[in-house]
């Protein structure tokens, strides 16, 4: 929280903004600590379960990376947000390696052999292999499944639209919106730790 009461009051009329948005919607900080999300943005994720530090409203990296449930609302999981954060967080510890929340999701990756693998090594081939513009997430069109039968297995479109005074504070405002055409149902699968879907780089040989 700011210390500023300038800066909270406009944190307060900015949640107000925020929850008349119909699509989810949130302000997260160079963390992805989230700092605030609207009711939409909860109703994707209703269905996972309990996690201790990988809820999608407190830090939405470590939902993504660390969740078992992401993956059953999260399409493509390991390709449309495991790897793009995954290059984000690097970019992140790169301007901001001695922040300790970063550097503890740092050890939690570096605790999953897959997981530190598709990091250390997979990701430098894939950022070259796909290019710079799918890393960003502003425009990337990424698959999602929402447990309203309404939108069901969907698209949505990330979008970036932060203004300037919420830059000055160190954070970013992205909205989800979500797209009418619908993808194929996936088919049912059990749940699992976020990392065993990383499969672009092998687990390392003993």
């Amino acid at each position: 929280v700011p210390e500023s009461l300038e800066a909270q009051a406009y944190l307060q009329d900015y949640a107000a903004l925020l929850e008349a948005v119909p699509f989810p919607s949130l302000v997260i900080d160079h963390r992805w600590d989230v700092v605030l999300s609207n009711h939409a943005f909860a109703s994707p994720f209703r269905e996972v379960g309990p996690h201790p530090t990988a809820m999608p409203g407190g830090n939405f990296l470590r939902f993504v990376l660390f969740h078992p449930d992401a993956a059953t609302v999260l399409g493509e999981h390991e390709s449309s947000w495991c790897l793009p954060m995954l290059a984000h967080f690097a970019a992140a510890v790169e301007r901001y390696g001695h922040d300790h929340g970063l550097q503890a999701v740092r050890r939690d990756i570096a605790q999953d052999p897959i997981m530190e693998a598709a990091y250390r090594q997979g990701l430098p081939h894939w950022i070259r292999a796909v290019g710079e513009q799918a890393v960003e997430h502003d425009g990337a069109v990424r698959p999602l499944v929402h447990p309203d039968p309404r939108w069901g297995a969907t698209d949505c479109r990330v979008v970036d639209e932060t203004p300037r005074t919420l830059r000055d504070m160190g954070y970013t405002r992205m909205t989800l919106v979500l797209r009418e055409a619908r993808r194929p149902q996936p088919r049912a699968r059990q749940s699992r730790h976020a990392a065993a879907h990383l499969r672009v780089v092998p687990a390392p040989e003993d």
